[in-house]
């Protein structure tokens, strides 16, 4: 394999520092908030040398997704070959993950109904291959948890997958830490009881 230039290694430099910083900016003020000059001068860069990489606001948030979803796809990865863990461990796992991440400022806010972003991310290949890839092995688990009587086999599997997505973008754990008495940990374990439990009593 041909090693790449000096200059293609420092583009990527760049690019990573790029990306790194939309993803910071979108978990702190969300894609509506972000501009691009914010993220220019988080990089140091001029605006225009941040479009010769980027060319809008809508293909930094799809970098920055691609970013998280690589870093999911690994994290379902991990949990597929854990011998020591049931398929509802593994569930809980992933969603763990995404809770944490979202703890540390890690995790893109994106919103829901915003046309463009939703036109670049639907034409983002390689982001519909990663949001496939997981969403396929997710099924599946949630297929073999409804079979084996860990999850509700009345609901849809969609709406298990979608709610395990959610968490990723869920305003509660931010609230809960936002007042200073617990602990990230704490309210990451709280979060995903209520997902996988419910908020019934404990008998």
């Amino acid at each position: 394999m041909p090693r790449s230039s000096f200059r293609e290694q420092m583009l990527r430099v760049r690019e990573d520092a790029i990306v790194t910083a939309v993803n910071r900016l979108l978990a702190e003020k969300g894609f509506d908030l972000m501009t691009v000059d914010q993220v220019a001068a988080e990089v140091g860069i001029a605006k225009a040398s941040l479009y010769k990489h980027f060319p809008s606001k809508e293909a930094l948030a799809a970098a920055a997704m691609v970013r998280v979803m690589e870093q999911g796809l690994q994290v379902v990865d991990d949990q597929a070959a854990r011998h020591d863990a049931g398929v509802l461990d593994r569930l809980q796992a992933v969603a763990r993950w995404a809770l944490q991440m979202q703890l540390a400022g890690q995790m893109p806010t994106l919103p829901s109904q915003n046309s463009s972003l939703r036109s670049e991310l639907a034409t983002h290949a390689r982001y519909m291959d990663l949001l496939m890839e997981i969403s396929d092995k997710l099924g599946a688990w949630i297929v073999e948890a409804q079979r084996d009587g860990h999850i509700d086999a009345s609901l849809p599997a969609e709406l298990v997958l979608y709610t395990l997505y959610a968490r990723a973008c869920d305003p509660v754990p931010a609230v809960l830490k936002s007042g200073g008495r617990f602990s990230d940990d704490e309210v990451v374990e709280w979060v995903l009881q209520t997902c996988f439990s419910g908020l019934s009593a404990r008998t």
